[in-house]
């Protein structure tokens, strides 16, 4: 069996969405949604933050910091082939821990789990929604129609530091 997002030998990547299905998590779902997210930021954010910051969004997205959200919030969990290989959250009008394993990135799957946690705010009345933008995932919001809105930096130790900024987005039930 392949493993999710890899072509199939001999044949190009697909940029079809409609082998994904995005539903809502359970709390049986932490153990693969946190390897997930980890995973992601092992290959996406090591390149390009610190040790210690890589180590602070690890530790923000925690099984307990996931289960806390789906308590506080809703989680969504992407799903190919009965894998896991997307997830996103919101909490109130803040969208946070949207991650898709790296293979199955630039397929329009983080696109869709977007679409859909702004839909769940819109539901949830709100009309802006705001989200911390990494440094590998800025183009990505910005092509969602994300403004960033103010730089942010944390000290994490050792002389080590996290850059992201904060953005922020205007809803409309038109674009749903």
């Amino acid at each position: 069996m392949q493993p999710p997002c890899s072509p199939q030998r001999g044949h190009r990547r697909m940029k079809r969405r409609d082998r994904m299905w995005i539903r809502t998590f359970h709390e049986s779902d932490v153990g693969a949604v946190r390897e997930l997210i980890h995973h992601t930021i092992d290959v996406c954010y090591s390149p390009v933050y610190p040790s210690r910051a890589v180590q602070f969004f690890k530790n923000f997205h925690s099984e307990a910091k996931l289960l806390e959200r789906h308590q506080k919030g809703q989680i969504l969990v992407a799903e190919e082939e009965g894998n896991v290989i997307g997830t996103g959250s919101v909490v109130g009008s803040d969208i946070f821990g949207v991650f898709v394993r790296p293979e199955c990135q630039h397929r329009g799957h983080g696109r869709s789990l977007m679409q859909e946690l702004e839909r769940k705010a819109i539901a949830n009345g709100f009309t802006e929604v705001v989200l911390s933008v990494s440094l590998p995932s800025r183009a990505f919001y910005e092509s969602l129609g994300y403004e960033i809105i103010e730089d942010r930096t944390i000290d994490v130790g050792e002389g080590q530091r996290l850059d992201f900024w904060k953005a922020k987005k205007r809803l409309t039930r038109e674009e749903f």
